[in-house]
């Protein structure tokens, strides 16, 4: 038994030791906990998160473009009841698909309907976003969410450079565009909104508890404003194809991860250890 568990151990940290390889895991960037000395992030991180403004009022007057082609202004989406606010551009490689996949897997789960109890708003902070590609994910994400009838709730919008600026401000989201790569890094997270236009609720990563986004809708659909609540990022960061490696924000969680693994893998070695001590001589495992 002792035989096997060293097996077992020494394979298992020869995984967790390799971390600049993660086949299999989506291309979702990396995290950057609370206390994370500024010295061992990115420059280009240091810009980017999502502050929580909780109670800040949104422009209801800012202008944006429905998925139609239609020429909108957000206090068409307010009134009458909360809102679910996900900020993505649609071109996005990596994490904006996880969020939105969070948030419709979420939604599944409720049975609270978009268009009944709640309005979702799925707004690109990338100018250059069109119309068609609003058109394009509606209809990916209604198809996804099982409910056609959702369709009248959940809008996709595009919009110029002022309104984003507008809107991102309001809700504390923080965004940079990266040349080289030619993509935004962002952080991941949802807000839900009261039917007022004031943040309620910041939802952080890319996995939402439905409990908890149905709690906070009911609160906010009667006004209320939530607590703040613990930050644990999700970046959407460069992933390199050709060299299958992932940036060293998400490379640092991994060997963290990784001494982890080696801590637990020795605690269950020692423990083998023992047993085989208490063991009367003569007996086999």
């Amino acid at each position: 038994m002792t035989g096997l568990a060293i097996l077992l151990a020494l394979g298992l940290a020869a995984a967790a030791g390799q971390p600049n390889r993660m086949q299999g895991m989506p291309d979702a960037g990396g995290y950057i906990t609370p206390g994370t000395p500024s010295s061992s992030v990115p420059e280009l991180l240091k810009r980017v998160g999502i502050d929580q403004k909780l109670g800040s009022q949104v422009p209801l007057d800012l202008t944006f473009v429905d998925e139609s082609g239609r020429a909108v202004t957000l206090s068409e989406y307010f009134g009458n009841r909360p809102v679910v606010l996900t900020l993505v551009y649609y071109e996005c490689p990596m994490l904006c698909t996880q969020v939105l996949n969070g948030a419709v897997g979420a939604f599944k789960t409720m049975n609270f309907t978009a268009g009944q109890e709640f309005d979702v708003l799925t707004i690109s902070f990338d100018p250059n976003d069109t119309a068609a590609l609003a058109t394009q994910k509606k209809a990916t994400y209604i198809a996804k969410y099982g409910r056609p009838q959702a369709a009248a709730g959940w809008h996709f919008l595009t919009g110029k450079q002022a309104s984003i600026d507008g809107l991102a401000n309001a809700v504390g989201f923080r965004y940079v565009y990266d040349a080289p790569t030619k993509q935004y890094v962002h952080a991941s997270a949802i807000m839900i909104l009261t039917p007022q236009g004031r943040v309620s609720k910041y939802f952080y990563g890319i996995e939402y508890a439905p409990r908890d986004v149905r709690l906070g809708l009911i609160e906010a659909s009667d006004g209320k404003i939530g607590s703040p609540v613990d930050q644990v990022l999700l970046y959407c960061y460069h992933y390199d194809p050709s060299a299958g490696t992932y940036s060293m924000v998400i490379m640092n969680v991994l060997r963290l991860g990784g001494i982890a693994t080696i801590v637990v893998i020795g605690g269950f070695i020692a423990v083998m250890l023992s047993r085989d001590r208490r063991k009367p001589k003569g007996v086999v495992a």
